[in-house]
């Protein structure tokens, strides 16, 4: 059995490297360039994350990860 779950996928302006979010209980959201470090959320958690680091510099995107249960 499988789920959906979601990472958290930021480009930055001028940045040439993908990152994705790695902690968020602290402000500014932690991310990293390791997509195995990156956190493993819910969808309402994810879509919070996105709302909180969406900015000028950042487009923070949903990407959707099939767990085994």
């Amino acid at each position: 059995m499988t789920n959906t779950k979601f990472v958290v996928k930021v480009n930055r302006t001028g940045a040439r490297s993908v990152e994705y979010v790695q902690r968020v209980d602290r402000t500014p959201i932690l991310t990293t360039t390791n997509r195995k470090l990156a956190l493993v959320m819910g969808r309402f958690t994810a879509e919070d994350a996105v709302k909180s680091i969406q900015n000028s510099r950042c487009s923070p995107e949903l990407v959707s990860v099939q767990v085994s249960a």
